[in-house]
């Protein structure tokens, strides 16, 4: 299946609507050597960096929820908040 990297990232983005909600940026480009995109999610808190298999974002460009992704962006969503807090309070 062939699509661009901004395609795969405007995917991305429509199918997890927190990614926005939030303001974070996204970064992707594709390793060859590990076939995997590598996905960067970054805010003023912090960056988060995980893979998204060939096979993966595929299934997201057929509008099937890429579940590992989900659960890396789920994460990263809830560990800011919390990581912020954190920061502020023992400064």
């Amino acid at each position: 299946m062939a699509y661009t990297n901004i395609a795969l990232k405007e995917k991305i983005m429509e199918m997890y609507p927190e990614i926005g909600a939030q303001h974070f940026s996204v970064g992707l480009v594709f390793n060859e050597d590990k076939n995997a995109y590598i996905v960067t999610l970054s805010s003023e808190r912090g960056t988060l960096t995980t893979h998204l298999e060939k096979q993966d974002a595929d299934d997201c460009m057929n509008n099937i929820k890429c579940v590992y992704l989900g659960i890396q962006i789920g994460q990263f969503v809830k560990n800011f908040p919390e990581r912020w807090e954190f920061d502020r309070k023992t400064a």
